[in-house]
């Protein structure tokens, strides 16, 4: 038996990496996923290996018209969500005398405070 048959999963940053490997978990379990990401030729890809159990949507978490559109795009095909992996993150190294207020911004930006949104974006747009 398929452990999330039934089940309606959003996967940010599904298109790739560890996001997509929760994808393609979820879609093999019965789930049907929503990935979320920015480049539109990764999500095409993903999608031509996940299936017809998977959706795209094209956005960028720092953006809440973006996170409001993925939420829509779940309410409105399926009405419902029964997972949330608030998976976008980015890793930029920098030697530390080199870091930036700019480049602390960006990656705490995506990392801490999209996946706070994310979550806060469902919890109203989700019913």
């Amino acid at each position: 038996m398929q452990k999330l048959q039934g089940k309606v999963a959003a996967i940010t940053g599904g298109n790739s990496g560890i996001g997509f490997a929760i994808a393609q978990r979820f879609v093999s379990e019965g789930a049907y996923v929503f990935i979320m990401g920015r480049r539109q030729a990764q999500l095409d890809e993903a999608l031509s290996v996940l299936g017809e159990n998977a959706e795209a949507v094209q956005g960028d978490v720092t953006k809440p018209d973006d996170l409001a559109r993925l939420f829509e795009t779940v309410k409105t095909r399926k009405g419902r969500l029964d997972i949330l992996v608030p998976n976008s993150g980015i890793s930029e190294y920098a030697p530390l005398e080199a870091i930036s207020a700019e480049h602390f911004d960006h990656i705490f930006g995506i990392n801490v405070r999209a996946t706070l949104f994310t979550v806060q974006a469902e919890s109203e747009l989700v019913v």
